[in-house]
């Protein structure tokens, strides 16, 4: 069916697919049906209807662990655009899973789960091995032409950042950590962001095929980052480099520690690119910035 859409899952990056899917369709007074896989958990469902203004969203309860290809497939094939917005918590080779069954149900256009990095740029063996599952992905998708897809890179989601756990930088201690060099930069972009630009890609004419398109909500450096944080909460952090010798020796010491894999692959430069590059900066489509995303979603929680 045409202007069909499945968005697969509904953590914040896939109820952000479904927002920027219900304000294109308001704004532009289309036809479209829209759909979210969820799991089939009476909790997950009565937590998801509570989002009223995704009243129509038609709900698809499958167990994406436990259902074969074949039955995924199924369900896949009644939609025109599936966008996979279940990340790597689902678990190891289900991103491969996934699409084998898209490109098995001869789906029209597909947008896997690749809001990240420029994985190409990375190549395989990176500290972070289910990065290498990525580069399956697009392997599998380059080496067909029934489906269509489009991948979005989106750098670093925004919230990413300021985890606690993550290290880079800690509202509690008032510290902010460089991740190999204080000149080396990050690509950031939030949620509400990723959702809305993803939209704009799938709904450009002429039509995006068959590629990886870039976009960012602010790309800055460390040093930046730390300058763009004391000013919007008015304070001195502390700063302190963490060098690639030392992240590379915490990750000999803990090589299972999810955050020691993550801290010392966004040292690659594959993680960041300028915003001239961009889609949105191209198409002068306004984004959010890390002070703009700092004042809604940390200074309103705390005021």
């Amino acid at each position: 069916m045409k202007n069909s859409f499945l968005v697969i899952g509904t953590g914040e990056v896939g109820l952000s697919m479904l927002q920027a899917l219900h304000d294109y369709q308001d704004v532009y007074q289309l036809d479209l049906t829209v759909a979210a896989l969820v799991r089939p958990s009476g909790a997950v469902i009565q937590d998801f209807k509570q989002h009223t203004q995704f009243r129509n969203v038609k709900l698809e309860a499958v167990d994406l662990l436990t259902s074969a290809v074949t039955e995924l497939a199924e369900v896949f094939g009644r939609y025109d655009t599936i966008i996979c917005c279940s990340g790597f918590s689902i678990g190891k080779g289900m991103q491969i899973k996934i699409t084998e069954a898209v490109l098995q149900a001869g789906v029209r256009r597909y947008v896997p789960w690749q809001f990240g990095a420029d994985y190409d740029q990375i190549g395989r063996g990176s500290a972070q091995p289910v990065f290498d599952e990525q580069l399956d992905v697009r392997d599998l998708l380059r080496a067909q032409d029934r489906t269509q897809w489009v991948i979005v890179s989106t750098g670093m989601i925004t919230s990413f950042l300021f985890r606690e756990d993550f290290g880079v930088i800690s509202l509690e201690n008032k510290v902010v950590h460089a991740l190999g060099d204080w000149n080396h930069s990050l690509t950031l972009t939030c949620c509400e962001d990723i959702g809305k630009l993803t939209i704009e890609v799938l709904f450009h004419q002429p039509e995006i095929v068959n590629e990886v398109v870039f976009v960012s909500g602010e790309t800055a450096t460390f040093t930046q980052i730390a300058e763009e944080v004391e000013a919007v909460f008015n304070t001195t952090f502390e700063r302190i480099l963490w060098s690639k010798a030392h992240l590379s020796s915490a990750l000999e010491q803990r090589p299972d520690d999810i955050f020691n894999k993550y801290r010392m692959v966004f040292t690659h430069p594959g993680v960041t690119w300028p915003m001239e590059k961009t889609f949105n900066y191209q198409w002068r489509i306004p984004t959010i910035g890390i002070r703009e995303w700092v004042k809604t979603n940390i200074l309103t929680l705390q005021s």
